[in-house]
């Protein structure tokens, strides 16, 4: 009897010293960015702006989300992909990229730098490699040096964020933390969401482009937070005069679109543009399937009125690389 009493309890002590020891050191760790950060320009070209300038925009995925790949946290059961897919998958992002080279700006969410489930795969600095004119800033959203889940194949180590390559001269880059947040313990494990601020000079004023990727897991409060954060900066920004341009991943629905749509009337006078005619995001409960998979849209932009938008597609890749797909703006400054 004694003998399977010390067994019942280790067997109950040993998760439990798990999941205690794992709260208690994410805690210690846990990621907290400040509201501000200026970030670093890798600064290899000097360009002013024309009139008529295109954008580029995707979330990668992490390069571990293409075709075939499910994902346990979406109602799949993978963790990660093995390291021939995910090599795969940056290889096609890259050659994506290298087509469309010509763009002026480079948008991208989900670009990994050191994480168990990209294979520890440098992102950030492969995609520079073949984007040799193009300056480049990064700033980390998922920063957690261990999560514990799934219990029997932790997805470990995770180190990712927004990556903006651009053409232009780059007076400042500027990380801006969502006010928003998880309670705790989530807030240790899941994004500590931001946006990153680029400045170009145009004329007398500035060309501000913002790359953002708001919240997906919530009941809707997040990513309401995050939009009256960005809505205030957004106005100041106007108010100077400026240029202004959002791209990103918006974890909602473009107007019209789906059940969680964008505010249509989010600031007076600004226009959301996007492309209904492909999707940009499919769901990930199993490998995706032409014309049997969820898709949306959720991938697209946001214009000041002195932004002139001239075109929008989706690029179809048929999700090959990523859960997401490509968005390329044209427009004109007026």
């Amino acid at each position: 009897m004694k003998k399977a009493l010390k067994v019942l309890l280790v067997a109950i002590l040993i998760p439990l010293v798990w999941v205690v020891g794992n709260l208690i050191y994410g805690t210690l760790t846990d990621f907290k960015p400040p509201t501000e950060e200026a970030l670093q320009i890798e600064a290899v070209n000097a360009q002013r702006p024309d009139s008529i300038i295109q954008i580029f925009n995707w979330n990668i995925g992490y390069c571990g989300l293409g075709q075939e790949s499910d994902f346990f946290y979406d109602g799949g059961s993978t963790v990660r992909m093995d390291e021939s897919t995910v090599q795969k998958n940056l290889n096609g992002v890259m050659n994506t990229l290298k087509y469309y080279d010509d763009v002026d700006i480079i948008l991208l969410q989900e670009v990994d730098t050191l994480s168990k489930r990209s294979w520890e795969l440098n992102e950030y600095s492969d995609i520079a490699q073949i984007l040799p004119e193009f300056n480049r800033s990064f700033t980390l959203n998922y920063n957690v040096n261990f999560i514990p889940i799934p219990f029997t194949n932790p997805m470990g180590k995770v180190m990712g964020g927004l990556a903006t390559y651009n053409r232009f001269t780059v007076t400042s880059a500027t990380r801006h933390q969502f006010p928003s947040s998880y309670a705790w313990p989530n807030s240790i494990y899941f994004l500590d969401r931001c946006f990153m601020v680029q400045r170009m000079p145009y004329n007398d004023v500035e060309l501000v482009v913002i790359n953002t990727h708001n919240s997906a897991y919530d009941d809707g409060s997040l990513k309401a937070a995050e939009m009256d954060y960005l809505k205030d900066f957004l106005k100041a920004e106007e108010e100077k005069g400026n240029y202004i341009i959002v791209g990103g991943d918006w974890n909602q629905h473009a107007p019209g679109a789906g059940d969680r749509q964008v505010p249509n009337d989010y600031i007076e006078g600004w226009n959301w543009v996007y492309d209904t005619s492909f999707p940009t995001n499919r769901n990930l409960e199993k490998a995706y399937v032409a014309g049997e998979t969820k898709t949306q849209v959720i991938d697209f932009f946001l214009c000041s009125p002195n932004v002139e938008p001239q075109a929008i597609n989706v690029i179809n890749l048929d999700f090959k690389f990523s859960d997401h797909q490509p968005v390329l703006l044209t427009v004109k400054l007026k």
